[in-house]
C-alpha cells in the first residue's frame, strides 16, 4: 500500500531561493473527492502526467497511490475537473541532513502563497528545519491543495 508521511510549513521570505535546486511547473486538478479519498491529475512541465488517489484526511500520514497517465489523456480530462486547477512552481532542494524539501510557489488565485513540504521516513523523523520556515500547517486542511482548488467553488 502506498503512503505519504510529510510535514507542511508556511515559508517566510526568499531565503530558500539561494539553495538552488530543480524547478518544475505543475498544473493539477481534481476529478472527484469524497470524505474518504480524492482523485487528482497532475501535469508536470507539460511533459508528463500522473493520476493520484489520496486519502482525504489532512494528517501527517495518508494513503497515496500514483499511476502514470498519458499526457494526452490528462489534457483531455481537464474539462471534467471540479473546483479550480491549481498551478504552482515546485522547487526541490536538499537539506543538510539529506531530507528533500519541496517549496511550492502558487500562481493564479493563490499567488503569493509559498509552502514547504518534507517527506519523512516515519512519523518520528525530525528533519533539521531551515530558518525561513514559518508556522507548521501539517493537518490544517486550509493549506492542502484540494482545499485551494475548492476555495470559493462548490464541489460536484
Amino acid at each position: 500500500m502506498g503512503r505519504e508521511i510529510e510535514r507542511k510549513y508556511l515559508v517566510r521570505g526568499d531565503g530558500w531561493r539561494a539553495l538552488g535546486g530543480k524547478t518544475r511547473h505543475i498544473v493539477q486538478y481534481y476529478l472527484a473527492m469524497t470524505d474518504k479519498a480524492q482523485v487528482r491529475v497532475r501535469i508536470i512541465d507539460d511533459a508528463k502526467a500522473v493520476l493520484t488517489i489520496k486519502s482525504s484526511a489532512a494528517t501527517l500520514e495518508r494513503q497515496e497511490h500514483e499511476y502514470a497517465l498519458p499526457l494526452e489523456e490528462a489534457r483531455a480530462m481537464l474539462p471534467l475537473h471540479i473546483g479550480q486547477p491549481v498551478e504552482k512552481l515546485r522547487h526541490r532542494i536538499m537539506g543538510a541532513d539529506g531530507h528533500v524539501w519541496e517549496i511550492d510557489e502558487f500562481a493564479g488565485a493563490h499567488s503569493g502563497l509559498v509552502l514547504a513540504e518534507v517527506e519523512l521516513a516515519d512519523a518520528e523523523d525530525r528533519p533539521v528545519p531551515f530558518d525561513w520556515l514559518g508556522a507548521e500547517v501539517t493537518g490544517d486542511p486550509a493549506f492542502y491543495n484540494v482545499s485551494l482548488a475548492m476555495a470559493g467553488e462548490a464541489a460536484g
